[in-house]
């Protein structure tokens, strides 16, 4: 089994802002598989599927980013899953709008959802797939983060969308070290 999880904030509000390309991801995997995530459970929406005799699970945690080791938590432990089986997708500041970097595990980096999920399971131990959005140009990482993309960097995010999908494809079917040989250049 494979869990991929999308890091974002729930409504419209949040919709299209950077905090939220990890929903992004889900949502453009979801429509080039013709799935749809909107089983709700866990405090989150979800889906499951099968791909090759694999089975594919994606969760887009509806708790806020600060409390997404909640929604993570509860749907691993329903599905039986280990932090093996799991791969988080979401923003990065560190990397420039359009690139991704997949990693085994790591520290939270700042970001506050990684963090709820590294307390939550107790350990740091889960594939990450980054999604970079850029670092704030008036230093201020909350207004950065909640807000949307410039048309000058929506071009470079479509790119990383697709890329960050083809990734997560490539997941289900290979080996984790594989995927990363490939998609981190």
């Amino acid at each position: 089994m494979k869990c991929i999880v999308g890091l974002g904030n729930p409504g419209k509000k949040y919709e299209a802002t950077r905090h939220n390309i990890g929903f992004e991801v889900i949502d453009e995997l979801a429509k080039r598989n013709h799935w749809t995530v909107e089983k709700k459970k866990f405090n989150g929406l979800f889906t499951t599927e099968h791909v090759n005799g694999e089975k594919v699970l994606l969760l887009k945690p509806q708790t806020y980013m600060n409390l997404s080791g909640e929604a993570v938590r509860a749907f691993l432990d329903y599905f039986g899953l280990g932090e093996e089986d799991l791969l988080v997708v979401y923003d990065d500041l560190d990397l420039a709008p359009g690139k991704i970097r997949l990693r085994q595990k790591g520290g939270h980096g700042g970001h506050n959802g990684i963090r709820d999920i590294i307390e939550q399971l107790g350990t740091k131990d889960f594939k990450r797939l980054r999604v970079g959005i850029g670092k704030p140009k008036d230093g201020s990482v909350i207004n950065h983060v909640l807000d949307t993309f410039s048309k000058e960097e929506k071009k470079f995010m479509e790119e990383s969308v697709d890329r960050s999908v083809e990734a997560c494809e490539a997941w289900i079917s290979r080996s984790f070290d594989e995927v990363m040989n490939e998609f981190n250049k």
